[in-house]
């Protein structure tokens, strides 16, 4: 009998197919924890739960309490890399350069410099506490820019493991969490404005759901204020990823290596410009934020299913420490700042 590697196909239609089961059973797998997370994630009815989250933890336990069959690993690595990309070029639906204004000048500079002091002080603090550069650069992310998007963006340069993404994600979850619930009564206490408090909100809280949670509680000044905080913080993105594509690139030319270059951000940008220039029909527009939420959701349950609980529990308690110093760090620094302006 022949050998697999050895198998030959007539004609390119017969070629497709072959590929197309080869890659079947794991996009199956992921498509079908996605669609499960985002299902149980309406019916729990809790709109700060993030389906990605859920995805990813159901990865895991499958994982870790029933295996990993070989079939998978085509689809499960195609689910975790070509389509997560796919999903961050159509996050630039999402998005358009005219939100920028409705911060005003102060609320930007507010954002950049919160998102640029996070994310080099965290990388600092991981030197200090001994955490490895790849997992303190995701929590470095998730932190100062977008939550779990972040880190799973970030990770296509930064090249850490899966239980380093989902060690990350743990951090932001815990810690965004943490700030929608003491962060009304914060503001409260120090009776901020609603557009004050929800910019603070917007520039500091880790994940979109968690900052709308936190920021609508004063009313919908302050949510939208928020949101729109929020969603140039996202807009950060692209920069962060191709500054780290370029100094890791700088790194590998040193060592004689060759690091990937972030192409997929080149269409992240080409989309919010388009989407900046030509009005997308509302309908159009809600369909691809469910497919963009759809394919991120089917990469993080592949990534839950290709992580080792055990190289998890390796890791450590000061990842977490040093997500925590960064949420104090990034909270603390936002709340000066929009007090001073």
């Amino acid at each position: 009998m022949a050998d697999a590697s050895e198998i030959t196909f007539p004609d390119n239609r017969d070629n497709r197919m072959a590929r197309l089961w080869h890659y079947l059973p794991g996009l199956m797998a992921t498509g079908a924890l996605a669609a499960l997370a985002i299902l149980a994630q309406r019916w729990i009815g809790v709109p700060y739960l993030s389906p990605m989250v859920l995805a990813m933890v159901a990865g895991i336990v499958l994982r870790n309490a029933f295996g990993f069959a070989s079939v998978l690993v085509p689809g499960v690595s195609l689910s975790v890399r070509k389509i997560l990309r796919a999903g961050i070029v159509l996050m630039g639906f999402q998005l358009t350069l005219g939100q920028l204004e409705g911060i005003g000048l102060n609320g930007v500079l507010i954002v950049v410099v919160v998102l640029a002091a996070t994310f080099i002080f965290t990388k600092a603090m991981a030197r200090v506490l001994g955490v490895e550069r790849k997992l303190g650069e995701l929590i470095a992310a998730g932190t100062s820019v977008c939550g779990a998007s972040a880190v799973i963006a970030v990770n296509t340069v930064t090249g850490g493991e899966d239980e380093d993404v989902a060690y990350a994600i743990a951090c932001v979850t815990v810690f965004g969490t943490l700030s929608m619930l003491i962060m009304p009564v914060m503001g409260g206490f120090l009776a901020m404005a609603p557009e004050s408090y929800g910019l603070w909100v917007g520039a500091t809280v880790h994940e979109m759901a968690q900052v709308m949670g936190a920021a609508f509680t004063h009313g919908d000044a302050a949510g939208q204020a928020g949101t729109i905080a929020k969603l140039s913080r996202v807009l950060m993105l692209a920069p962060l990823i191709l500054a780290l594509g370029a100094l890791a690139q700088q790194d590998e030319g040193v060592s004689g290596g060759r690091a990937p270059m972030p192409w997929f951000v080149f269409g992240f940008i080409a989309v919010v410009v388009l989407n900046s220039l030509v009005d997308v029909p509302p309908m159009a527009s809600q369909a691809l934020a469910h497919v963009t939420a759809f394919f991120l959701t089917m990469a993080l349950a592949g990534m839950g299913l290709e992580t080792h609980v055990a190289r998890l529990r390796q890791k450590g308690v000061r990842p977490l420490m040093l997500g925590a110093v960064a949420w104090v760090f990034v909270s603390v620094l936002g709340l000066t700042l929009v007090l001073l302006a």
